[in-house]
């Protein structure tokens, strides 16, 4: 009988470690079928309203999350149920969300169907996907002509994570005023420019010291909701203060580069010309999260067409004979920087 009772205790602590490393439950299909479930309870509750009341989640702290309502501005908490969902995105919460709260309490207890996202892998826990902005329009991806240098495999990556969630990508090329005539940098950012301008992707260079640029990019922003996102040091703050004459913190580029950041966290604001910006803390690396090889030759379509040319229908295109990709690249008919991104990202899926 002892027997039979430690061999249950054993079973039952065997199913409860199996349920703790089990990651069948972050499936795909699992994880719709949640989704699902938490959109149709979020339904419910819109519908019947429940005494609840509706705001937009414009910065979140550890202790509070800043919320705009129609009572005005209000200090939230995010309710413990909320806390434990069944989800693989880091945070459950993100600034832009619209999300319902209860009245007396400032408990938020459900957050609303998003229409947008840009998010990236969080980089330290790599089977989750951390959300960087919620409900915007277009992000205004961020870089600088020169310190941090111009990378053009950066902007790649913003571009797939722009278009995967739903966001007109705008390329900003912030401190164009430090480019010498005649110089590898100055030359680098032309052929930036042309790339993109041929992919038909909005780019303009902007800089803060002289104001170039600066009222193309109002016209941009006017009336829609943007986020600001990018590496560590290429001057997103700075573009917001001289744009809204709000008074963000920015920083020395040469702590910068050494991993401090000025901004540590998203800020939803409004803008004195009509809509809204987020300012996001910089980034070191920027992850596509599921990033599939099928998703990589949608957004890379110049490749794709090309590659329907290839004599072998698996080519790499890395070293296989009769490679229209290589031999265009060759030809000059294909850009290397676009190359050199799609083969990256290729490797890393492998």
């Amino acid at each position: 009988m002892e027997d039979d009772e430690l061999t249950r205790k054993e079973r039952k602590t065997a199913r409860k470690l199996a349920s703790k490393t089990d990651r069948s439950k972050f499936k795909k299909t699992n994880l719709q079928k949640w989704e699902h479930k938490r959109q149709q309870e979020n339904a419910i509750k819109l519908a019947k309203q429940d005494g609840l009341k509706k705001g937009r989640v414009l910065s979140i702290l550890p202790e509070s999350i800043s919320t705009d309502t129609e009572e005005g501005l209000i200090s939230c908490t995010l309710g413990g149920l909320l806390k434990k969902e069944f989800t693989q995105q880091k945070n459950v919460l993100a600034v832009g969300d619209f999300v319902l709260y209860e009245p007396q309490s400032h408990r938020i207890v459900a957050i609303c169907e998003r229409s947008s996202v840009l998010s990236r892998i969080d980089h330290l826990r790599r089977r989750k996907e951390q959300i960087l902005a919620a409900n915007v329009d277009q992000v205004l991806i961020t870089v600088s002509a020169q310190s941090p240098p111009l990378k053009a495999a950066l902007i790649d990556r913003y571009l797939i994570a722009a278009f995967k969630g739903k966001l007109t990508p705008i390329i900003v090329i912030n401190k164009i005023d430090l480019l010498q005539k005649r110089s590898p940098e100055a030359a680098y950012y032309k052929l930036v420019l042309s790339l993109y301008k041929s992919l038909h992707i909005p780019i303009l260079g902007v800089s803060v010291v002289t104001g170039q640029g600066l009222l193309a990019l109002k016209k941009l922003m006017k009336g829609k909701a943007s986020v600001f996102s990018g590496q560590s040091g290429v001057g997103k703050s700075s573009l917001i203060n001289t744009l809204t004459g709000l008074s963000l913190a920015v920083g020395d580029v040469r702590k910068i580069q050494k991993g401090v950041h000025t901004t540590t966290s998203s800020k939803l604001l409004p803008l004195p010309f009509g809509g809204w910006c987020v300012d996001t803390p910089g980034i070191r690396s920027f992850g596509i999260w599921e990033l599939t090889q099928e998703d990589l030759d949608h957004y890379f379509p110049e490749i794709l067409e090309l590659s329907a040319q290839c004599h072998y229908p698996n080519c790499t295109h890395t070293h296989e004979p009769q490679c229209h990709v290589l031999d265009s690249l060759k030809a000059g008919n294909l850009s290397p920087l676009r190359y050199e991104s799609y083969l990256r990202l290729r490797e890393e899926l492998t």
